[in-house]
């Protein structure tokens, strides 16, 4: 028997998607703001507090609603990635995030994730590319620890690399709830193939 969907939980999920569209925030943020312009200091109502996929939907109902140019901006994003997965094959790369669910706004980095034995190898590519970047890091997609990341921009676009050892890739390609997170350059152009 399905319940009805909690009104409070949907008003926070449709603020933290409002935060990511229009201030770039990221999900972890965008919800702490969200519920610290709820609830102030006071802690939150138990079972209130929205999960990424009910922040997704509202995020996509947002963009449907607020921005004309969400489709054209994920084809266009969709294209330069695989171009770049291309010319990353060696690193056994996949897409993930906004890119690869189709929810895309203007701040959403085009995510790739590689798998490689040598981070080297990769700066070393991007450097005969003639690209300019900057090293972070960003948690694992295992939630264990964090792992090192490549950022940069290509064509005014941001692009986020995160860089895996060849023994991650076992885990990687598993299904979560809401299908699989990732894809490889194949599975990519076929999503973007799909009829909007």
């Amino acid at each position: 028997m399905n319940q009805a969907p909690d009104p409070l939980r949907l008003e926070l999920a449709a603020a933290a998607a409002r935060l990511i569209a229009d201030g770039g925030l990221d999900y972890a943020s965008a919800k702490k703001k969200a519920l610290r312009q709820a609830f102030g200091a006071r802690a939150a109502p138990k079972g209130s507090i929205p999960d990424n996929d009910e922040i997704d939907a509202a995020l996509l109902e947002h963009l449907a609603l607020f921005d004309p140019g969400h489709a054209a901006r994920i084809a266009q994003r969709r294209q330069l990635a695989a171009t770049l997965m291309q010319r990353l094959q060696a690193f056994q790369p996949f897409v993930t995030g906004a890119v690869w669910k189709g929810i895309v706004t203007e701040h959403a980095p085009i995510h790739l994730q590689l798998f490689h034995d040598d981070a080297k190898e990769i700066e070393i590519e991007l450097l005969n590319a003639g690209l300019a970047f900057d090293v972070a890091t960003v948690p694992h997609f295992r939630g264990t620890g964090e792992v090192e990341a490549i950022v940069f921009h290509l064509n005014d676009v941001p692009v986020l690399l995160s860089l895996y050892a060849h023994d991650d890739l076992r885990g990687a390609l598993r299904a979560g709830p809401a299908g699989a997170e990732r894809g490889d350059r194949r599975a990519l152009l076929a999503r973007a193939a799909e009829p909007a």
